[in-house]
């Protein structure tokens, strides 16, 4: 089955071989008799600008639902009352600050081993009474971590804190981690951070088409949904585009389904 977008198939002198993977991968979960799941991850929401009023117009019109990461210490309550127009969006709490407290020559990472764990797991915890006071019934009990990165004594440390998920990136190894957080990462990233540019379509599809081959051939965890990972304050014109060229041909896929996080988080398990 053919997913190429129609305006894409137009401009093209003939097929895409990004597009036509991703339908014969699609296609292979068909003919097994199974669904393709995804979610949709959008990091760094502080405000209600109008790069996130474009985001959750392309997603309302194609009915995806998307999770937005929230930086509770920088979030705009006012933020809140617009995202509860909209039916699909849910919130998660994106670390504290988003600030790098690694040495320098060290990868960035704010939730890491570099200041005392009593102070890391504070700041989370005064996040937390934040976001649960402006954004309400929109919040769920998951942490993503700045950068996507946390160290083992601070995940650790966050079931206590009222967590009862986590999401990074790369493959999970089981639906729960050893502190019994519930695991659904992030393994498609649309932006090439290094020119802060959309990283393209090569380049996106192939990642999204390994992650989805790996999952039917047991090679990861098959009950992972692929998850799509976007930051709508750095997306450039290409990765818009992109974005909704992507969500209308995984719509119109009957082996494709878009979850919502709510879902993912809480397994009826």
């Amino acid at each position: 089955m053919s997913i190429l977008p129609g305006n894409h198939r137009r401009a093209a002198a003939g097929p895409s071989r990004g597009w036509d993977a991703l339908g014969r991968e699609l296609d292979a979960w068909a003919k097994a008799g199974r669904t393709a799941t995804f979610w949709w991850r959008d990091d760094d929401a502080i405000a209600y600008t109008p790069a996130l009023e474009r985001l959750l117009r392309v997603a309302a019109n194609h009915h995806v639902p998307v999770a937005l990461a929230v930086i509770p210490k920088r979030a705009d309550p006012a933020l809140f009352s617009e995202l509860a127009k909209h039916r699909r969006v849910r919130v998660l709490q994106h670390g504290y600050d988003h600030a790098n407290h690694a040495p320098e020559g060290v990868k960035k990472i704010e939730l890491g081993p570099h200041r005392p764990r009593a102070a890391v797991l504070a700041e989370l915890a005064e996040g937390r009474a934040k976001l649960k006071k402006i954004a309400g019934r929109l919040l769920l009990d998951v942490m993503v971590p700045p950068w996507n990165r946390i160290h083992a004594r601070i995940a650790a440390g966050l079931p206590a804190l009222g967590f009862t998920g986590l999401s990074s990136d790369k493959p999970r190894k089981a639906l729960r981690d050893s502190a019994g957080l519930v695991r659904a990462n992030s393994h498609v990233d649309a932006i090439e951070w290094v020119g802060r540019r959309f990283a393209g379509e090569a380049m996106v599809l192939g990642a999204v088409v390994r992650h989805l081959s790996a999952r039917r051939r047991g090679k990861a965890d098959a009950d992972e949904p692929t998850g799509f990972l976007t930051h709508h304050l750095a997306q450039d014109e290409d990765g818009w585009r992109f974005i909704d060229r992507f969500l209308a041909a995984t719509g119109r896929h009957p082996a494709a389904r878009w979850l919502d996080a709510a879902r993912i988080f809480r397994p009826a398990s």
